[in-house]
């Protein structure tokens, strides 16, 4: 089993959480506010949604804005047609270039996507075994703590102010970190210091944590 001390600390290592490079161009490009324009309409309307869902059911807001959306083509439509008829031109349907673009997802892609998806399943389900059967004591009390700070977000927000809090931070956090990088590795490099500080004195202090090598090797 490889060692996971690193991995919960990764945590706290910013890279893993803001790194451009991992990101499709376009969510990039949203997320990093490259165009503030298309930026500030993706948080408006996730916001929007969000805040939909948190005063009406999904049915709802999925009905309501389908409705929005079906009742603005069919007027666009309509003025379209008009417009036509007006100007005695022969545009066509003023949706042409969509009714005629590939929205199939291909197969191969689909595969990838569930072969993805597959393997991080089988990772967190092992991780949660591991965590859960305690093969090692500190990991699991300190797994056992953060379920415990849980425990008291679960008090103070549901699980839709989490996901709208969530969605501010997507589009707030990643260029805080890109406009003020030093600064925040600096001190998260401190916090690492004294955690792994920390977890080397438990460790050596409790005989039932982690594995030693030679029982690895086994």
């Amino acid at each position: 089993m490889p060692d996971s001390g690193p991995s919960l600390c990764s945590v706290l290592n910013p890279h893993a959480w803001f790194d451009p490079q991992r990101l499709h161009p376009e969510v990039e490009s949203l997320i990093y506010w490259r165009s503030a324009a298309h930026s500030g309409l993706a948080l408006g309307a996730g916001l929007a949604l969000l805040v939909a869902l948190a005063c009406c059911s999904v049915v709802s807001v999925l009905a309501y804005a389908s409705l929005l959306a079906l009742s603005a083509a069919v007027a666009f439509r309509i003025y379209k047609n008009v417009l036509q008829a007006v100007q005695k031109t022969n545009d066509g349907h003023p949706f042409k270039w969509l009714l005629e673009r590939d929205i199939s997802v291909p197969a191969e892609r689909a595969q990838s996507l569930a072969a993805a998806a597959t393997a991080h399943l089988n990772a967190a389900l092992a991780e949660l075994r591991r965590l859960f059967l305690v093969e090692d004591l500190v990991d699991s009390l300190k797994f056992g703590v953060l379920l415990w700070c849980l425990t008291y977000v679960g008090a103070c927000f549901n699980g839709i102010t989490l996901i709208i809090l969530g969605w501010i931070a997507l589009f707030t956090l990643p260029k805080a970190y890109e406009m003020n990088k030093a600064q925040v590795d600096a001190n998260l490099e401190l916090v690492r210091g004294k955690i792994n500080e920390i977890s080397a004195k438990v460790r050596a202090a409790v005989p039932l944590g982690r594995k030693s090598e030679s029982e690895k090797d086994k």
